[in-house]
């Protein structure tokens, strides 16, 4: 009996989720997800036309705006693959040949007309006219009647802030849906009082795992070396009580890519100062400020591009990452490079 050998070939959102044993005898593949342009060409090349031959809709009958197909991947399909996709795009179809069938008339009987020849005593024939053809109206799918097809949006938009006041940061987080913003929000729980005996505390909220809960206290210890340089005789960190909150605290945030996110938050706060619009960041710190490297890039940068971000501070390991990725997703950004946190704090108030 001849021997089979037989290959497991396993796919998973999160491999944190796998358990140690079983991830130690794996050969881990990283494969990126689409991108939105990306999705967009893969459902004009394949999924609409196999659904076209399926359903028998033609373009004449009905048609999907490239606008109505990015705003279905903007707010319905964020997931890395085209899967959910494909069961949108198939439920606008199904809707679709049900509006065409409602359009189509009852069934009626075709009108006779009556034939009699010329010198015959036969009785009058009656024969049955061709019936009237039926053409339905064609169904155009735009961003205004989208939601009729596919029901409310799930995703609403990632920018909490429009203008960010002083203590809120626009950080840059992977998630199993792709990447997305992550505000940091960093205020005081009651005014400074500098003749108090009590030394200053820290509370965190946001459903934060052990890695995020370190990355405070160390983002905390590089704030405080940065404010005692820049401004000695302020004793802000000293007597403050300071709130950090991560919004959405019902979903678990945990990874070592908040670091240079939470100082800037914390020195913003200390000197009441709003930092540069439109300005998103990511990368782990050191407690010498050193900007230490991060994973995800690629989707991270998708989501800067998602919530208008202009300027992204990216760590220096990470260029190789960044120059890896298309030329389109480079475009509208100004990307700068830091190794070290005062690379960072040079330009990051307004």
């Amino acid at each position: 009996m001849q021997t089979q050998r037989v290959l497991f070939i396993c796919t998973a959102n999160e491999i944190s989720k796998i358990p140690g044993p079983l991830r130690d005898r794996m050969e881990m593949i990283d494969v990126s997800g689409y991108l939105a342009e990306e999705k967009v060409a893969i459902a004009h090349q394949h999924l609409i036309p196999q659904l076209r031959k399926e359903t028998s809709l033609s373009a004449d009958q009905l048609n999907i705006e490239d606008s109505a197909l990015e705003e279905l991947i903007k707010h319905y399909c964020r997931e890395s693959g085209v899967r959910n996709l494909q069961q949108h795009i198939e439920r606008i179809f199904r809707k679709a040949a049900l509006k065409i069938a409602e359009q189509q008339p009852e069934d009626e009987q075709p009108a006779a007309t009556t034939a009699i020849s010329e010198n015959s005593d036969a009785e009058p024939v009656s024969t049955p006219s061709d019936p009237p053809t039926f053409t339905p109206e064609k169904i155009n799918i735009s961003t205004e009647n989208l939601q009729k097809f596919v029901g409310r949006p799930k995703f609403t938009s990632d920018r909490m802030y429009e203008v960010t006041p002083p203590g809120v940061i626009m950080g840059l987080a992977w998630t199993a849906m792709g990447g997305s913003a992550l505000y940091i929000e960093t205020v005081l729980k009651r005014p400074v009082d500098v003749t108090s005996d009590k030394d200053g505390s820290i509370e965190t909220t946001g459903n934060l795992g052990d890695v995020m809960k370190e990355s405070v206290r160390t983002a905390l210890t590089v704030a405080k070396g940065i404010l005692a340089r820049e401004q000695p005789d302020n004793k802000f960190f000293d007597k403050s009580h300071i709130h950090i909150h991560v919004p959405e605290g019902a979903t678990p945030k945990d990874g070592p890519s908040a670091g240079v996110t939470l100082v800037s938050s914390l020195l913003s706060l200390a000197l009441n100062r709003p930092v540069v619009q439109n300005m998103a960041m990511t990368g782990e710190i050191s407690l010498t400020g050193k900007v230490l490297p991060v994973g995800g890039i690629r989707e991270k940068i998708i989501a800067a591009r998602r919530v208008g971000a202009k300027r992204v501070f990216l760590p220096a390991e990470n260029r190789r990452d960044f120059d890896d990725l298309p030329e389109f997703m480079k475009s509208e950004l100004d990307i700068r490079f830091v190794s070290h946190y005062d690379e960072l704090y040079e330009h990051l108030f307004q």
